[in-house]
């Protein structure tokens, strides 16, 4: 058995026997053509390891805090499911230049207060992000939740994560990518200099 599908294995133990908020039971998982058509209108893959969660745990309800987001449907509490979560950041974001939302970046759960898990699908290694909206500035609002999504998974197995109370201390590093990703589409809220 690979590590991977020993972490699987895992995190499927896990998600039979913990509920997170707003989820009465552990949804069946997506079948290919929900997969298809959720990387359809993304526009890109999901990473191997996200999708072989989707496919063999449950359509979201698993995770930690509020759990892991569906991907076309909405989950009971009533928030969007991923694909329309990513869309709707996207879409703000032009609309918004002071708040771009980086492409390929896919919220995957909510940890409530505005703040999302999200997977950078365009990371080698699925690096997952805490996006923290509350400072007020898109700046300060990325860090690095996890190297990775394996990471991630394991430190919700292995009660690890920054967010059980037991580590209290353990705060998230800035995604030092954030500008790089967002180049071109995110203004630092001054004014244009005007020609004279």
């Amino acid at each position: 058995m690979t590590e991977i599908e020993q972490l699987l294995a895992r995190v499927a133990a896990k998600a039979r026997t913990t509920r997170p908020w707003g989820w009465t039971c552990l949804p069946e998982p997506a079948d290919g053509a929900t997969l298809a058509r959720a990387e359809a209108a993304l526009g890109f893959s999901l990473p191997t390891l996200l999708a072989e969660l989707y496919l063999r745990i449950g359509d979201g309800g698993f995770g930690p805090e509020y759990g892991l987001l569906p991907l076309l449907d909405s989950p009971p509490a009533g928030e969007p499911a991923a694909v329309a979560q990513y869309l709707t950041n996207r879409e703000d974001g032009l609309k918004d230049p002071d708040w771009p939302w980086p492409e390929g970046v896919l919220p995957i759960s909510h940890w409530g207060c505005a703040m999302y898990a999200c997977v950078d699908c365009r990371s080698p290694q699925a690096t997952v992000l805490l996006f923290e909206p509350n400072a007020g500035e898109a700046d300060h609002a990325w860090y690095v939740d996890a190297p990775s999504l394996t990471d991630w998974l394991c430190a919700w197995v292995d009660g690890t994560g920054w967010y059980e109370e037991a580590n209290e201390g353990l705060e998230p590093a800035p995604w030092s990518d954030f500008a790089i990703r967002t180049a071109g589409r995110h203004t630092t809220g001054t004014a244009p200099a005007r020609a004279s």
